[in-house]
């Protein structure tokens, strides 16, 4: 295992030809859409949701085994058939407003435009896999293979799916390229003898121990160490990206949920350095230098000389347009630190260029 900066890449045996990719968590966060949903049901049925609970397990399952898993653990009167039909469209129009995660649409259309042929393979079934796509401009087009864990013998963390996906590509499973976010579908690569990069959900630390390669986010992702075509996207020392929005309350250089300092929860894998514009009034837009990392603390940055003091309890928007770095630790280090004028220096000339504007 190693991170993405270390990873030495593959030799001419091992050169890949094609990419496997898994669906929620890894392109797709419908999490954040379809946070409530389980929550409301139970309440239907007198229960309440466990939180601790839902937030270690199920990533990665197959329909089914998330559903016997529910419905043991909330002691609900449902057959799982019942249980699918009532809770099934209740997801449904939650689908409606995921999200491409960071790096997802790029990778896409990159991979696409150089002719790298593309596969989705996940334990939804088809049917969802269909209409959660559907939302996605160009998903549905840009894969040549889509297979859901209805259409194999079982799905992951057995290898079929991946096995299926290569084999309707036409490409032998050493020459594939797998990216997943849960340890099952990292176990399922594995099995099916393919290299494995992981982009981890929460809670899916052993994904470690068994992929090829680790990520924080897709935008980390070097395909020339795999042996594919490089981006070429990047501005000098910056690279833009599809605005991300979060808001909270300004206090002591971090954005809260409120004043009493409640975390604020920004989309998955938005991990790193970014920049982006700040907007504390509808009159008032201001650059911003923005740190996020595994202590899921924002850390803001005022890159204009103005008095952060003033704007302390105030309501802050931001909107992230830009992306310069990775880093390892829950904080920038002491020398990163240090080299904290360089970065505002960098997010401040990059946000003169037509490629970083936004408008509130």
């Amino acid at each position: 295992m190693s991170c993405c900066c270390e990873f030495k890449g593959c030799n001419e045996e091992t050169k890949i030809s094609a990419v496997i990719f898994d669906l929620d968590g890894t392109l797709l966060d419908n999490g954040s859409a379809s946070r409530g949903v389980l929550s409301g049901f139970l309440a239907k049925y007198g229960k309440e949701l466990d939180k601790e609970k839902e937030e270690k397990r199920r990533v990665g399952m197959t329909q089914q085994e998330a559903v016997a898993v529910i419905l043991k653990d909330y002691e609900l009167p449902l057959t799982p058939e019942q249980f699918i039909t009532e809770i099934t469209p209740l997801y449904r129009e939650r689908w409606t407003e995921g999200k491409a995660l960071p790096g997802a649409n790029r990778l896409i259309n990159h991979l696409k435009k150089n002719g790298v042929p593309m596969a989705l393979a996940s334990n939804s079934q088809r049917e969802n896999i269909d209409v959660k796509i559907s939302y996605q401009d160009g998903w549905k087009e840009s894969f040549s293979v889509i297979i859901g864990s209805d259409q194999v013998k079982s799905g992951k963390p057995s290898p079929y799916l991946f096995e299926e996906a290569a084999k309707k590509m036409g490409v032998d499973a050493s020459n594939c390229l797998v990216i997943e976010d849960s340890l099952v579908g990292v176990k399922a690569a594995n099995a099916a003898k393919m290299k494995v990069v992981a982009v981890p959900s929460r809670g899916e630390v052993d994904c470690y121990l068994l992929a090829d390669t680790v990520l924080h986010s897709l935008l980390e992702f070097q395909p020339e160490l795999w042996g594919l075509p490089p981006f070429d996207d990047w501005l000098d020392n910056t690279l833009p990206i599809e605005p991300i929005h979060v808001s909270g309350v300004y206090v002591n250089g971090a954005l809260h949920e409120s004043t009493e300092n409640a975390t604020v929860a920004l989309p998955g894998q938005v991990f790193g350095l970014y920049f982006g514009w700040a907007n504390f009034h509808a009159d008032m837009n201001f650059k911003v230098l923005v740190s996020h990392g595994a202590n899921k603390r924002i850390n803001i940055c005022l890159i204009d000389p103005n008095s952060d003091h003033m704007y302390e309890q105030q309501r802050m928007q931001i909107h992230l347009v830009g992306y310069i770095r990775a880093f390892d630790n829950k904080e920038l280090t002491s020398k990163e630190l240090e080299k904290l004028e360089e970065y505002k220096s960098i997010a401040r000339a990059s946000l003169d260029l037509p490629s970083f504007t936004y408008s509130f």
